[in-house]
């Protein structure tokens, strides 16, 4: 614990990044699958004489550059310092072993922004075919962002064997490759590649059906339908890239999945199968609206529609997005680093001299073995959890007394391959006087009535 806690009441910080991730997904994919819409649709306007195409092309063009170039940038951004305050070891780690792969991403994008302004600011001012060039010299800048990117995102589920070996030996950066190209990232890059092109149809009819149906049947249902067409592609290709992702997911990971799916007659599913099954529903829904509303429909789609369709591809983003988090569980880095940020190989360290003296966080206003329990918690458990709010322990501790508290510490200290926390939760760390002092104090917060740790009235924070 090297780091000082951030900790976000109620929502938790982990849900801080996840609301800015999904935000941003939904743009960088769309920036990728974009800026490939942008020159093919133009050629095929230049191509096919369709004059009354580039008007709405170039509208497009305008809202492409704000949306990807200001909000996209603006949340990536708002990533970085998220995940910087939630998960700083984690974090640490990306950038240490990723230092070259973040620059060869940020090269790529920022050529990607400066051909996006380009792009926009020299339509119809330089020959059409000089255009059309740097429209794809934005699409190529685009994609190879997402290439880099794809390989640290895939990483921390799947880092390898080949990384692992050298994990916590100053050695890492040298199988940068072997962790870049790691078990999952083919499947992974195909994958959103697919959401990159469902996602530029999607927008592409938010623009798209805002065309004057009655002044212009033939541009709307031109272009209506064939922004449409983008959606069939991918979302036939993406059971089988499903498929072969889960494929490659480690058994250990790929069962967060199946337990709720081989318990589904009694009714219980994990969170990672409801997840999935809200993946399903919404991708149905969208293929069914775009094509009875857009696509039998055209010159009668509305704005209205098209935003009903976007909303529906943020439920299948944000779904698809928790499902992937979920599947790291009860890591952060899969086999190598746990989700409150404590190494594996520390484990037996920690166990045998405590967790507290690498805490350099611990608050100084309220009792020393109150400060610690606090200290405890924030260091292990406030990842996950918080206390009122998401994951509340208030809520998941309600009605057990300290000797069940206690209990319960127990397991999740000895950590037993039967036990039923194992595939969600990482191990509790600590000396057995630590964790008697983190069960004092979840004790004083299930039941405020219950004496402090040191018997004394305590100031809370909380």
């Amino acid at each position: 614990m090297n780091y000082p806690f951030w900790n976000v009441p109620n929502v938790g910080s982990g849900w801080v990044i996840g609301m800015i991730a999904i935000f941003h997904v939904m743009i960088s994919h769309f920036a990728v699958g974009g800026g490939f819409y942008l020159p093919l649709a133009e050629r095929k306007a230049l191509s096919g004489g369709r004059g009354q195409w580039c008007e709405t092309l170039r509208g497009h063009a305008k809202f492409f550059l704000v949306l990807t170039g200001v909000f996209g940038a603006v949340s990536g951004v708002g990533i970085w310092f998220s995940i910087g305050l939630a998960h700083p070891e984690a974090t640490s780690t990306l950038i240490h072993n990723f230092v070259f792969g973040w620059a060869i991403e940020w090269v790529f994008f920022m050529v990607e922004l400066t051909t996006a302004a380009v792009y926009y600011y020299t339509w119809g001012r330089i020959d059409s075919k000089l255009h059309l060039k740097v429209g794809w010299v934005y699409a190529a800048a685009s994609f190879l962002t997402l290439v880099i990117i794809n390989g640290i995102l895939t990483f921390m589920l799947t880092p390898g064997d080949t990384w692992l070996s050298v994990a916590g030996t100053g050695q890492e950066a040298s199988k940068f490759w072997e962790a870049f190209f790691n078990p999952t990232y083919w499947p992974g890059l195909f994958l959103r590649i697919a959401v990159c092109v469902s996602l530029a149809g999607i927008w592409a009819l938010v623009t798209t059906s805002r065309i004057d149906g009655e002044a212009f049947p033939k541009l709307k249902t031109d272009m209506v339908r064939w922004s449409a067409k983008w959606l069939i592609p991918s979302f036939l290709a993406m059971p089988l890239l499903l498929g072969w992702y889960l494929w490659a997911v480690p058994e250990s990971q790929r069962a967060l999945l199946t337990l709720g799916i081989s318990t589904i007659g009694s009714g219980t599913f994990s969170q990672v199968t409801r997840a999935a099954l809200v993946i399903v529903m919404t991708s149905a829904t969208i293929l069914g609206v775009v094509y009875f509303l857009a696509w039998r429909s055209p010159v009668d789609f509305s704005f209205s529609h098209a935003l009903a369709v976007l909303a529906l591809a943020v439920m299948a983003t944000a779904s698809g997005e928790y499902s992937r988090e979920m599947l790291r569980k009860p890591y952060v880095i899969g086999r190598h680093m746990y989700s409150n940020g404590v190494r594996v190989k520390s484990v037996p360290q920690l166990n045998a001299q405590g967790f507290l003296p690498n805490a350099r966080w611990i608050r100084a206003d309220v009792s020393p073995e109150y400060a610690k329990g606090e200290a405890m918690f924030a260091g292990q458990c406030m990842s996950c959890h918080t206390i009122d709010g998401y994951r509340s322990m208030r809520r998941l501790l309600a009605g057990r007394n300290r000797a069940a508290i206690g209990n319960f510490l127990t397991m999740l200290h000895d950590y037993k391959p039967d036990s039923p926390y194992r595939r969600f939760m990482p191990p509790l760390s600590g000396s057995p006087d630590e964790i008697r002092l983190l069960g004092d104090y979840l004790d004083h917060i299930v039941s405020p009535t219950a004496p402090a740790p040191t018997g004394k009235a305590v100031a809370s924070l909380h």
